[in-house]
């Protein structure tokens, strides 16, 4: 599908010639961001998911999974801490990104890299806080969150959630009748890939998928390759993706598969009619991963003719556990009468599938008990990880992408943006991982959302939710925090409130989060 004119190259090359050069004569890697929305840590085939996703299995086999990552639970957090490298709290002031945050783009673009970007924004919707005044030479996408894949839910959107448009660079745009979301945010990435391979530039991509966040919505061909497949239930699905991620290794056999959450009845309880509904509900989530797989592919193809693949580090991730909203059995908030997974419907797959997605964990989008905030993590990059098919079990969190990023690049991080002092980073490079060196991180790992909050310090875990005692695991041994040994280790539980105490009164965290 082809869709809008683009503004041309020139709007691309804004780096002088010899900086071009250098960054390639001295074999800096292109970078490629690419996160989902809502997806779950099982969701992937080469996570334990029954989808289909041969393009990114092929990117596990030939680089690295994390098996132990960590995003910021839900959509604006992560992307604040993904693109800034610092605490959420800190990186976002009143909706959009603070003054006091440099981004990926901001660093890399002053290193000669040409910066894209396509997808959901989602930090900052004012036209002064679009992507393009946050250091990227290009963008198409939505800078308000997501809701939308076909033209015709626009209107629906609009009633439910307010209005929402999509925008090239600096100008609102009108969509063309055959969108489909997914596919549009590739084309442009392709189009701006090609721009920066003709001008000779390494390029950052920072591609934001919207997909697999509700409403349920996809294309009709792939809905019907999943039509019949969950019919088995949740409780079966949910099993054969535990028994993969053990066979895998991704999951340690000590770690048993946490129980259906206590909101689900057993599939078997369900009536024909609810097993008929909530099957297909499933069949059309999966087909909306499979519709990212499916565009994995043709970027993996892009870089690949252009022969930039093996120069290219792709990292693939999702931004918080799978969305339980809707809860048990999912809402239906569209146009009467309108089928599921069309653009009239507004849909959820419900509380009983986000569990199976999540698995072998438990909690959701926004909590963060691992069901929350653990995320797959790919990375794919030939020539600079030769660990090919093998498993990272070090822990790593989305603050450590923009370190990264800076490491490969060779890029500077500005003391100052527009003569303000910015925020130290807070998170560590990954690249010794890539060479199955250990990593050098110092600090615990802390996470607060809503009043959901956790810091990880080694193999142990303090994790509450809001308004509730803190708990304590040993992630070494129960990953799947089933044994709370807050009251036989109170000097480690102790220890680590105080810890995230500190952390919390030094970045901002709202007061209520600490308690009790």
């Amino acid at each position: 599908m082809r869709m809008l004119v683009s503004l041309g190259l020139g709007a691309l090359v804004l780096v002088a010639a010899g900086d071009q050069a250098a960054g390639i004569e001295l074999g800096r890697p292109n970078v490629v961001i690419v996160m989902v929305d809502d997806m779950g840590f099982s969701d992937l085939g080469c996570y334990g998911g029954e989808i289909e996703t041969p393009h990114l299995d092929r990117l596990a086999k030939g680089g690295l999974r994390f098996t132990q990552f960590y995003n910021a639970a839900r959509c604006t957090p992560t992307r604040a801490a993904l693109l800034t490298g610092v605490c959420p709290h800190q990186a976002v002031h009143r909706g959009a990104l603070d003054g006091r945050c440099v981004t990926i783009a901001e660093a890399l673009r002053r290193a000669g890299y040409a910066t894209l970007m396509t997808g959901k924004w989602h930090v900052g919707a004012p036209p002064q806080h679009w992507p393009r005044q946050r250091g990227f030479d290009r963008y198409f996408g939505t800078p308000q969150g997501g809701g939308v894949y076909f033209k015709d839910t626009l209107t629906i959107r609009r009633k439910l959630h307010g209005d929402i448009f999509f925008v090239l660079d600096d100008e609102q745009v009108e969509i063309p009748d055959d969108f489909y979301v997914t596919d549009a945010f590739t084309d442009y990435a392709l189009e701006f890939v090609d721009q920066a391979a003709a001008a000779g530039q390494p390029f950052f991509l920072y591609l934001a998928h919207i997909a697999p966040h509700f409403p349920l919505q996809a294309k009709p061909e792939d809905i019907a390759k999943y039509r019949g497949r969950y019919d088995a239930g949740w409780d079966a699905i949910r099993q054969a993706r535990y028994d993969r991620q053990v066979e895998m290794g991704i999951i340690d056999r000590r770690w048993p598969l946490s129980p259906r959450d206590p909101r689900a009845g057993a599939w078997a309880e369900q009536s024909p009619e609810q097993r008929a509904d909530l099957a297909e509900r499933m069949a059309i989530y999966a087909a909306q991963i499979d519709s990212v797989d499916q565009n994995m592919g043709r970027l993996i193809e892009r870089l690949d003719a252009l022969g930039r693949l093996d120069d290219t580090l792709i990292l693939f991730l999702s931004d918080n556990g799978c969305s339980a909203e809707g809860g048990p059995g999912g809402f239906n908030r569209g146009v009467q009468d309108a089928a599921i997974g069309t653009g009239l419907s507004w849909s959820s797959a419900g509380l009983e599938w986000a569990n199976v997605s999540d698995a072998p964990f438990r909690k959701f989008k926004k909590d963060a008990h691992e069901g929350g905030i653990a995320t797959p993590l790919i990375a794919h990059w030939p020539a600079g990880i030769g660990r090919r098919g093998e498993l990272e079990h070090q822990v790593g969190h989305v603050i450590d992408l923009m370190p990264t990023c800076l490491e490969l690049a060779g890029a500077d991080y500005p003391s100052q943006r527009n003569g303000t002092a910015t925020f130290p980073l807070a998170g560590i490079s990954l690249v010794p991982a890539f060479a199955g060196e250990p990593l050098a991180r110092r600090e615990p790992l802390y996470q607060e959302h809503e009043g959901n909050r956790a810091i990880r310090d080694g193999n142990w875990k303090l994790v509450a939710s809001h308004n509730q005692p803190w708990e304590l695991y040993d992630m070494a041994g129960d990953r799947t925090e089933l044994n709370d040994l807050a009251e036989q280790r109170p000097e480690v539980a102790e220890r680590l409130r105080l810890q995230w105490e500190a952390w919390a009164e030094r970045c901002g965290v709202l007061p209520s989060a600490r308690r009790p």
